[in-house]
């Protein structure tokens, strides 16, 4: 990974109105991702009744939005701007309105451009949804912050 440009810079410059991180979109989530000191973000969710899918359940759009944007924060921790490519969302357990979330992200691997990632929402000690994706580095991106494409 490279050292780069602070994580708050690079949100803002990239995901200025992002609905999942961005503290500007006033109908977005708003989430805050904190690096944990290992190379992971982590970041609370309230699991808001107004995210339901089925009755008492987190909507599973949400929940993938979530651990996308925990991976897109993770990346933006190490420097690094990048969109998805492709994303496996597992849903292991149902998630509940009303009780908390934490979901945490981390890097499994990286290339010149190209990386791999890793996401898992958990309420009440137990693992919900776990993501792994793949995120790439696009020119318009790599010109940005000084890194030439793939």
């Amino acid at each position: 990974m490279r050292a780069g440009v602070p994580m708050p810079d690079l949100r803002e410059k990239h995901h200025p109105g992002c609905v999942v991180c961005s503290p500007h979109c006033a109908h977005g989530l708003q989430l805050q991702f904190s690096p944990d000191g290992e190379g992971e973000v982590i970041c609370a969710f309230a699991c808001d009744p107004r995210y339901e899918g089925y009755p008492g359940l987190l909507h599973g759009g949400v929940i993938s939005a979530l651990l996308d944007g925990a991976m897109t924060n993770c990346l933006f921790t190490h420097g690094c701007a990048a969109v998805t490519a492709e994303m496996v969302v597992r849903f292991r357990h149902p998630v509940l309105l009303g009780r908390p979330a934490e979901i945490r992200a981390w890097i499994a691997g990286d290339h010149p451009t190209l990386f791999r990632l890793q996401a898992t929402l958990v309420q009440d000690g137990v693992v919900k949804a776990t993501a792994r994706a793949t995120f790439m580095m696009p020119k318009f991106l790599s010109s940005a912050i000084g890194v030439a494409p793939a």
